[in-house]
């Protein structure tokens, strides 16, 4: 399927912004990308902005919607929750109505009310942390992915049924996101018994938990489950690996990039995570995986795809509400289903998704990963 055949007649970081474009105002619709193009988690602002550029393109080409090309103004959060209401405002200055991201759930959480209070359209395509949504009367927040109380029972019923450990650590970065999922996990795993002897956080961007690893091994922990990205886990697998511990670990979709394997090394074998399915190897979006191929972009990673999403049921709002006024738009968008390359995607009243689905996989140290039955 081609989602734009209907379109025709689918850290202390200083912000950086980036206009794409030469068009004017009256000829465009702008879309404002929300992420990290600095620190220590650009890339997964990378995936977004990937989506996004494709999307937008592939509207463009189709004609654009109501006789509007799509124009994105690229915005740096760094992924800090103290950055999210400063970019939000940027926003807002720019007289922008429409938003893809934040990418990170703290940025978004923190940077949520003032779009919601200013009429601004936010569909975030990989903040996950429950929190985001979880307020009355937010009616112009949307994901393109899951919850991490739809992501941490995935993970914990994996743990019970297939790795069946006898003692389990659940480890997290004291961060919106990751201390969120781990919570979910370790209620999964509490439901179902399964011994729980540690729950604790670490500070993200330490460069030593040997201290954590020492206390994991006091426990006879053989299984580690660690809500954060990957920095932190791939240093808790390569000092785990060089202190002997001999216990296999678990994260969320935030370990899931390339960079985790030069920081673990042989270790990050065997790693399991929880990503989105795997939408790229759908039949259904062979072209659009296609477009991003044709770009020199991976459209199978986990933001990718629900990043393009985002553009593509933006746009089709603006289309079927045959406006550009957000509070229509909104509208549209809690009034309606769309046929997307993550599936037909619907929202409930709080704007998250009503279905979504996360499978598990195997990482290994040469990038690839295997899905797990």
């Amino acid at each position: 399927m081609q989602p734009w055949r209907k379109l025709a007649p689918a850290l202390g970081i200083s912000m950086g912004l980036l206009v794409s474009g030469p068009a004017t105002a009256q000829d465009t619709l702008r879309i404002a990308v929300v992420g990290p193009t600095t620190g220590p988690v650009t890339q997964y602002g990378d995936m977004v902005r990937e989506g996004v550029d494709t999307a937008v393109e592939q509207i463009n080409a189709a004609g654009g919607v109501l006789g509007l090309k799509l124009e994105t103004f690229k915005v740096d959060d760094a992924c800090e929750p103290k950055q999210g209401p400063v970019a939000a405002n940027r926003v807002i200055n720019e007289k922008i109505h429409f938003v893809v991201g934040p990418v990170c759930s703290g940025a978004s959480i923190a940077a949520a009310s003032v779009y919601n209070d200013e009429g601004v359209v936010m569909v975030t395509p990989s903040a996950t942390a429950p929190a985001l949504t979880d307020r009355k009367n937010f009616d112009f927040i949307f994901r393109t992915i899951g919850r991490d109380d739809q992501q941490g029972p995935a993970a914990a019923r994996y743990i019970i049924d297939k790795v069946k450990p006898s003692k389990v650590a659940v480890l997290h970065d004291k961060q919106s996101y990751g201390q969120g999922i781990a919570t979910a996990v370790k209620a999964g795993l509490d439901e179902a018994k399964i011994p729980v002897v540690l729950f604790e956080g670490l500070n993200a961007g330490d460069s030593d938990y040997s201290a954590v690893i020492t206390k994991l091994k006091a426990n006879g922990v053989d299984f580690v489950y660690f809500g954060g990205y990957h920095p932190e886990m791939g240093l808790l697998l390569r000092q785990a690996a060089e202190q002997g511990l001999k216990a296999r670990f678990m994260g969320p979709e935030g370990v899931g990039n390339p960079d985790i394997n030069a920081i673990a090394g042989d270790a990050v074998e065997g790693m399991l995570l929880t990503l989105p399915a795997d939408f790229a190897h759908n039949p259904a979006n062979a072209a659009v995986v296609k477009a991003f191929a044709d770009k020199k972009r991976d459209g199978s990673g986990a933001f990718q795809l629900p990043a393009y999403t985002a553009v593509q049921v933006i746009a089709e709002a603006v289309k079927g509400a045959n406006s550009t006024d957000p509070t229509k738009v909104a509208a549209y968008l809690h009034a309606h289903s769309f046929d997307t390359p993550i599936g037909k995607v619907a929202w409930n009243k709080q704007g998250d998704l009503t279905d979504f689905a996360f499978d598990i996989y195997a990482w290994h140290k040469d990038g690839s990963k295997t899905a797990q039955k």
